[in-house]
């Protein structure tokens, strides 16, 4: 697509000689206008010079048309250039001048004897060819064909009617074109005018004048050092645009796909920053993509990670289960020495211990999985939710102050689940208080809760968020609680640290704050609104 891109840069000057027809057509309008201009001039000088000279007796040619007069002396009269090299017929070469067949009048070659040197000087300076022509369209001066008849000429016989005309025709000329000028088709026209010169409403004589129009591709020949000077500069600009296409796009992006190969293929070092990154988007773009990739590394190894703890986690209670089955099996047929009814009973208890267990971690795997995936929609008011844990848990004192009326964004259902673990290790650990403070900050809701109960010890406080990690094994701990809250507070945009305490446990949980404006879509928290005496429970 570069390449394509560049090509049609490329090409664009040269596509562009074509449109220069345009200004082609222009040219020719100039062409036919200065004929115009300069058969009008001489056109007035011969009707002067036959007005004064002509005998009263002369034979004059046809009556001009009524419609090609002035209304009223005096009034103008214009001719305008009408030619088109795309819409008028280009004419063939213009005929051979034919043996007249009455030869002109001595009046009319005399006076073309008189006007001959002034024909002759405008041409030379115009570069234009004029020919004067008497009433019956035989040539009286001009450089050759004087005594032929051109009357049989189209533009010609137009004139001797009285009219104006002009025409398109091929050019003849003595001299082979350069290449390059003969791409156009106005390279090879001719513009020719005859104008009648009227006396007394009758025509005396034409003026028939023809001229080459001036020529882009000629000046284009002409200039051809600096046409190649400028063709050479598109073309260097062209590899410079090239060469920065190369460098901010095409190479930064063979190498990220060279990366995404590698990334693919488990190389761990692929995920570094490329060595070109081209524009600052492409930057950008690419350091998400390695980002990404980096994050779905970290996921891919969490998983592998947790898979490990989840089979040694579910591995102890089966193989636990899996003894006490066989004993129990092999005590069928033991004889004498089989168990005693409280033997029997204890491997019964241990395995129901064991399944409890088992059920345990499956349903903590299962919040697990909904923490991850929770929806992050909805609002709540935190002192609502507060509200709804003492009948969850009656023995603990909970206690809320702060921004209680806050509306949080995170569901109801969702903050409850995160108080309630909270709560529930508080309660298991000893504790009688709990207290939730909140606070606004910015957007952002930030909530200190404490208790009163055994804390957590230094050796143990890195570890807290680990899935399975437990110090209450033994009395059915999981260890997978407050990893559920950590999943559930950062799929909401919030998070939870373990803060310094002298006495208790104190998390430091961060949650966003819901606009005011958007409560009224959240009709399950309406229905919540804090009590602010009714939180503050005395001690129990």
């Amino acid at each position: 697509m570069v390449f394509m891109m560049l090509t049609a840069v490329l090409a664009l000057p040269f596509v562009g000689l074509f449109f220069f027809r345009i200004y082609e057509n222009q040219l020719v309008h100039q062409a036919e206008s200065e004929l115009i201009a300069q058969s009008a001039a001489l056109a007035a000088t011969i009707g002067q010079d036959l007005r004064m000279n002509l005998p009263a007796d002369a034979a004059l040619g046809a009556t001009v048309p009524l419609d090609t007069q002035p209304e009223a002396p005096g009034e103008l009269a214009p001719i305008l250039p009408e030619l088109d090299l795309a819409r008028d017929q280009l004419l063939r070469r213009r005929p051979e001048a034919q043996l007249a067949p009455r030869p002109a009048l001595e009046a009319f070659r005399a006076a073309g004897e008189r006007l001959r040197p002034l024909l002759a000087e405008t041409q030379r300076v115009t570069l234009a060819g004029f020919r004067l022509l008497d009433p019956q369209g035989v040539v009286i001066a001009g450089r050759e064909e004087i005594g032929q008849s051109l009357a049989h000429v189209e533009e010609v016989a137009e004139a001797l009617r009285g009219r104006f005309a002009a025409a398109l025709r091929l050019r003849v000329s003595k001299h082979e074109p350069p290449p390059l000028y003969s791409l156009s088709r106005g390279t090879g026209v001719r513009v020719f005018t005859a104008m009648p010169v009227v006396i007394d409403g009758r025509v005396a004589a034409v003026l028939y004048a023809s001229r080459t129009p001036s020529n882009v591709f000629r000046h284009l020949y002409e200039e051809r050092g600096k046409v190649i000077a400028a063709g050479l500069s598109v073309i260097a600009l062209t590899l410079l645009i090239g060469l920065a296409f190369h460098r901010t796009i095409t190479r930064p992006v063979k190498e990220l796909i060279a990366r995404t190969a590698a990334i693919g293929k488990g190389d761990r070092s692929a995920l570094r920053p490329l060595k070109h990154h081209g524009t600052a988007e492409f930057a950008t773009l690419s350091q998400s993509f390695l980002d990404m990739a980096g994050a779905l590394n970290t996921r891919s190894d969490f998983v592998a990670t947790f898979a490990a703890h989840v089979s040694h986690e579910l591995k102890s209670p089966l193989t636990s289960i899996e003894g006490a089955a066989e004993l129990l099996r092999d005590d069928i047929g033991a004889g004498e020495d089989r168990m005693t009814e409280a033997e029997r009973r204890r491997f019964l208890d241990n395995i129901v211990a064991d399944t409890k267990r088992l059920t345990a971690i499956t349903n903590r795997l299962r919040e697990l999985a909904r923490a991850e995936g929770t929806p992050t929609d909805g609002s709540s008011y935190l002192g609502s939710v507060v509200a709804t844990l003492h009948d969850a848990f009656p023995g603990l004192a909970i206690q809320g102050r702060g921004e209680l009326a806050s509306l949080l964004g995170m569901s109801t259902e969702n903050l409850r689940i995160v108080l309630s673990h909270l709560a529930d290790n508080a309660e298991r650990h000893g504790a009688a208080r709990f207290t939730v403070d909140a606070e606004r900050q910015g957007e952002f809701i930030l909530l200190d809760i404490r208790d009163d109960g055994h804390g957590i010890s230094l050796n143990n406080r890195a570890r807290i968020f680990d899935s399975f990690f437990t110090t209450r094994r033994d009395s059915g701990g999981t260890g997978m609680g407050l990893a559920i809250v950590r999943a559930m507070l950062e799929a909401h945009g919030g998070s939870i640290s373990l803060a310094d305490a002298t006495r208790g446990t104190h998390f430091v949980i961060v949650l966003p704050r819901q606009p005011r404006a958007k409560s009224s879509n959240h009709s399950s928290t309406s229905a919540f609104r804090p009590d602010p005496i009714r939180l503050i429970q005395p001690d129990r």
